[in-house]
C-alpha cells in the first residue's frame, strides 16, 4: 500500500491532515524551507510534532530543500545540531551541499531528495541511491510511463515519491528566477512572490520616438496569463497511481488551510483504500472529484502523467482561484443526551442555514440548521463570534475533529 504524504504547514494542519487519513506529512522549520511564508515550526514546535505524530504510528518528514549560498552553511550546521535527536522520519533536501552536510552530520536521519532536484531519469535515482538516499522524489515533468520505466531500473530498496495533487510550477522542478528578478524575493530560498500567477498585459511600442504610445496584446478578454500553471488532480486514476510503483502519493500545500488539508488527505485516503479492498471491482466515486472541488484551488488537469510538458503547457484558462466552500466550525464533542454536537466556531452562520458535516472516511453530509446554542445552553440565532463554542442538533454522533462547512 503506497503512503499518502499530506502537507503541514503548522501544528493545526498537521493534526488535520493525520486525522483525515495522512500516513505521514511533511514541513518545514522555521530556516532552510521552500516555503517561507508559512508559519512552519520553531525547534520546540518541531519535537512536539515529531511526537505527536509518532504517537499516532505515523511519519514526520522535515524539509530543508533550500539552495543555500556559502554565507549560509554555517548557519546550516547550527540548524542541523539542533534538530539532530528530535526524531525525525527523514530530511528533504534538494541541494548536493546541503545534502552531503546532512550526510556527514545526520547520518541516522534518512535522506529523501525533493522534487526541487529535478530528478527525471533512472540514472538521477542511481546517483541518489549510491550517495545513500533512501528515496526519490521525482520530478513533476515526468509521464506515468516514464515513472514505471525508472521504477524497473533502481534497485526496490530506493522509494519513488511523487505529487499527486496541488499546484504545479510552470519552472521546471520549481527551479525558477523569475521572483527574484522582478522583485528580489528568492524562489530557491523559500520566498517565492509566485509572479507566474499574476495578470499580466503585454504591450508593443507603437512608435519609437514616443515610448509613451503603447498598444495593448491580449490574448482574450480574460487578460494573458502565460505563465501560470493549472492545478494538478490525480483522484480519477486511482488504479494506475496504485500499479505504477509509487511508493508515496504526496499532496502540494503547506500553504493551504487547515480545511484544504482536511478535504485532500481524505478524498485521496477514502480512493486508495477503496482500491485496496477490492482492486478489480474498483469504480472511481465522482463525490470525490467534488469534494475537491470544494477546496481552493486553479482549474485541474492531470499534471504530466499523461501529458509531455512541451505539448500540454497545462496553463490555466481563467483568473485566479475558484474559492473553496466556508469552513464554519470544527466539533469538540458529541452529547448523546441531547443529540447535539459541540463545535468552535470559525467562521459565522446563522440558523436556517444549510450546512454538511465532513469526518474522516466519509464525503460531507448535508444538514439542515435548525436551532442553535451557547455554551450555556441559550438559544441563538447565529453564531458571530470567532472561537466561541456552541451546539447544534446534528441528525447523527459527530467526532472531535470533524468539520462544518457551508453546504
Amino acid at each position: 500500500m503506497p503512503e499518502l504524504l499530506a502537507p503541514a504547514g503548522n501544528f493545526e494542519k498537521l493534526k488535520t491532515a493525520l486525522l483525515y487519513g495522512a500516513d505521514a506529512v511533511y514541513l518545514s522549520g522555521k530556516q532552510f524551507g521552500m516555503r517561507s511564508a508559512a508559519k512552519n515550526f520553531t525547534l520546540e514546535e518541531l519535537r512536539e510534532a515529531v511526537a505527536y505524530t509518532h504517537d499516532r504510528g505515523k511519519k514526520l518528514y522535515l524539509t530543508v530543500n533550500v539552495m543555500p549560498h556559502t554565507e549560509e552553511y554555517e548557519a546550516l550546521a547550527d540548524y542541523f545540531r539542533e534538530i539532530s535527536d528530535i526524531g525525525l522520519d527523514a530530511l528533504i533536501v534538494a541541494d548536493v551541499g546541503v545534502a552531503s552536510l546532512a550526510k556527514e552530520m545526520l547520518p541516522h536521519i534518512p535522506l529523501h531528495v525533493s522534487t526541487q532536484a529535478g530528478c527525471v531519469s533512472h540514472a538521477d535515482c542511481l546517483f541518489w541511491y549510491r550517495f545513500g538516499a533512501t528515496r526519490v522524489v521525482l520530478a513533476r515533468e515526468l509521464s506515468l510511463a516514464e515513472i514505471k520505466m525508472i521504477r524497473e531500473k533502481v534497485p526496490k530498496e530506493l522509494e519513488l515519491e511523487a505529487f499527486v495533487h496541488g499546484s504545479m510550477c510552470v519552472s521546471y522542478s520549481g527551479r525558477c528566477l523569475l521572483s527574484q528578478y522582478m522583485i528580489g524575493r528568492d524562489a530557491n530560498r523559500g520566498e517565492c512572490a509566485q509572479p507566474c500567477r499574476w495578470d499580466y498585459r503585454i504591450y508593443e511600442i507603437a512608435e519609437v520616438k514616443r515610448d509613451g504610445m503603447r498598444m495593448e496584446l491580449r490574448e482574450d478578454e480574460r487578460g494573458s496569463y502565460i505563465l501560470a500553471s493549472r492545478d494538478m488532480c490525480m483522484i480519477e486514476h486511482i488504479p494506475e497511481l496504485m500499479t505504477s510503483g509509487i511508493a508515496s502519493f504526496k499532496i502540494e500545500g503547506r500553504m493551504k488551510s487547515a480545511y484544504y488539508a482536511a478535504v485532500t488527505s481524505n478524498c485521496y485516503r477514502m480512493a486508495m483504500d477503496r482500491y485496496e479492498e477490492d482492486p478489480e471491482g474498483y469504480s472511481f466515486d465522482e463525490r470525490l472529484l467534488t469534494e475537491l472541488d470544494s477546496v481552493n484551488h486553479r482549474e485541474y488537469c492531470t499534471g504530466y502523467f499523461f501529458d509531455h510538458p512541451m505539448d500540454t503547457p497545462q496553463l490555466v484558462t481563467r483568473p485566479g482561484y475558484l474559492a473553496e466552500k466556508a469552513y464554519l466550525a470544527y466539533a469538540v464533542g458529541y452529547d448523546e443526551a441531547s443529540g447535539r454536537g459541540i463545535f468552535v466556531q470559525r467562521n459565522k452562520f446563522s440558523v436556517g442555514d444549510t450546512v454538511e458535516l465532513l469526518t474522516p472516511g466519509r464525503v460531507g453530509e448535508s444538514i439542515a440548521v435548525d436551532a442553535l446554542f451557547d455554551e450555556a445552553g441559550v438559544p441563538i440565532e447565529a453564531v458571530p463570534h470567532p472561537y466561541m463554542t456552541f451546539t447544534m442538533p446534528v441528525p447523527f454522533a459527530v467526532r472531535e475533529g470533524d468539520i462544518l462547512r457551508m453546504g
